[in-house]
């Protein structure tokens, strides 16, 4: 059996990098009804190729497969226009996607970038309710500690305590990440999309979904994973029985990264309260509290832990 001639005069039209991004987007837009993206990720990491994969679902022995040019095609025009706009297209076989991303199961099979991407990015997640009292904006001006630290802010650009951990990076000079639940092209909420540029223009914004695709619910939860992936921590300074922040917290701790909670979060929450017997749950009960556990948490990653060092005078 040998793939459509066609097909593969097309593809060998386009960079190495260029055929694999337009074999998965063509994978995942062709997809069979009831499949989910999960399962085309886990075969072009068993393969080691979005390219392979697309050729042996579309080998044949005597008749090219017109679909599957179109397909082919159609992937490589958006690929194009995607870069016209400014967005960079990442696969999960790509030596800049995001490392620790990769290692979780939710991993996405591919993100859009806009900004500064860097592949080791040390972020740790800031995350609460939309509806935010003033306790939870003076905990999320924790994320203002971090950036003095040289650390990554991650949040979600929603309203309340994301909003307010963006602003408090940028405020202090520092890098701030955002990892957003409609396409990349969208603004949500649309109060938001001023600070979106500047966290573009400072920082890095990131989306799994289409470059169109408005919000749902769902899109929400699997946001949280994704910032849970990224992040090699989140602190979470407000939020609610049945809140985003929630969810995180119960994903990152699945994941293995260490959860702070404020003490506000713990005495209003009983899902906070259950999380405490769970290895790598701390609660904080001042903003102090906060960074001193951030600072136990990162000095478990070599990299961050030396900088750290550095930064506070300790160590040889």
């Amino acid at each position: 059996m040998r793939t459509s001639g066609t097909a593969l005069a097309y593809a060998d039209g386009m960079s190495e990098r260029r055929q694999e991004h337009a074999a998965l987007v063509a994978l995942l837009r062709d997809l069979p009804k009831g499949k989910s993206w999960g399962v085309v990720t886990e075969r072009v990491l068993e393969c080691g190729s979005a390219l392979e994969v697309w050729r042996r679902d579309h080998a044949e022995a005597l008749i090219p497969d017109p679909h599957a040019v179109e397909s082919l095609a159609a992937a490589g025009k958006d690929l194009q226009s995607w870069e016209d706009a400014g967005w960079q297209f990442l696969a999960i076989l790509d030596a800049d996607y995001p490392a620790r991303l990769r290692e979780i199961h939710q991993a996405p099979p591919f993100l859009f970038a806009a900004g500064d991407l860097r592949t080791d990015d040390p972020a740790i997640a800031v995350v609460g309710s939309r509806a935010v009292s003033d306790a939870g904006k003076r905990a999320a001006t924790a994320a203002a500690e971090l950036a003095d630290r040289q650390i990554t802010v991650l949040s979600g650009l929603a309203a309340g305590v994301d909003a307010a951990a963006h602003s408090a990076a940028l405020e202090a000079g520092g890098r701030t990440v955002a990892i957003i639940g409609t396409g990349i092209a969208k603004s949500y909420p649309a109060a938001n999309k001023s600070l979106q540029r500047d966290v573009i223009a400072r920082g890095l914004v990131l989306s799994q979904f289409w470059p169109d695709a408005p919000p749902q619910p769902h899109h929400f939860l699997m946001r949280n994973a994704v910032m849970s992936g990224y992040g090699l921590a989140t602190i979470v300074v407000e939020a609610g029985e049945k809140s985003g922040a929630r969810a995180q917290a119960r994903m990152a701790v699945e994941h293995g990264r260490p959860v702070v909670l404020t003490d506000h979060v713990v005495d209003r929450n009983d899902w906070a309260k259950r999380l405490l017997d769970r290895p790598g749950v701390y609660v904080a009960s001042s903003l102090a509290d906060i960074i001193a556990l951030v600072d136990r948490v990162l000095a478990r990653d070599t990299r961050v832990g030396d900088l750290i060092e550095e930064l506070l005078g300790v160590g040889p």
